[in-house]
């Protein structure tokens, strides 16, 4: 098994105000939905407020993804803004001897592992959320897109008897629009 990149962050909740600036670039290795066609790249800044663990950063990526209606690959850029914020409990090591800074997230999978930052969850997660919902084939292609989703959904029309069925109740009418 793979171990994940970890960022440290110790450093920057031990002393609020501090701030650590890091450039990241990542394949998603273990990411099978997403077909990178080149790194996951980008800066990623961190800083404690001492209550707070604020991460902001942008990042951007070429993928592979499919149309709408037709499902064939297309290469399309991806770039996404990161802004998160973790609370922090504890006192800094940088005004007291007798308690640590410590990140508490409240996510439902494991972003941290004590105060270091698992690098391709928190980009997984961001990365997921910035896809689109629908792709679709440029303009130059789009008479043939739309000529093949056409028959494509009628050749599944074919393969199905209920869909058959359902389609002779269809009037010439529906069937130009």
């Amino acid at each position: 098994m793979k171990r994940e990149a970890l960022l440290d962050l110790n450093e920057v909740l031990q002393h609020p105000g501090r701030r650590l600036l890091v450039e990241l670039q990542t394949d998603l290795d273990q990411e099978a939905d997403i077909d990178l066609l080149r790194p996951l790249e980008g800066t990623l800044e961190a800083v404690s407020t001492g209550n707070l663990l604020l991460l902001t950063g942008t990042f951007k990526t070429r993928a592979v993804l499919e149309c709408a209606r037709c499902n064939a690959p297309l290469e399309q850029e991806l770039e996404f803004e990161l802004e998160e914020q973790f609370p922090v409990e504890g006192i800094p090591s940088s005004y007291s001897s007798q308690d640590f800074a410590r990140v508490v997230p409240d996510e439902p999978f494991q972003l941290f592992e004590g105060n270091a930052l698992i690098v391709d969850a928190l980009l997984r997660q961001n990365l997921l959320l910035s896809i689109p919902m629908q792709t679709f084939c440029p303009p130059e292609a789009e008479a043939t897109c739309q000529a093949g989703s056409r028959e494509s959904s009628r050749e599944k029309a074919a393969r199905h008897p209920a869909m058959e069925q359902l389609s002779r109740l269809r009037t010439p009418e529906e069937d130009a629009s």
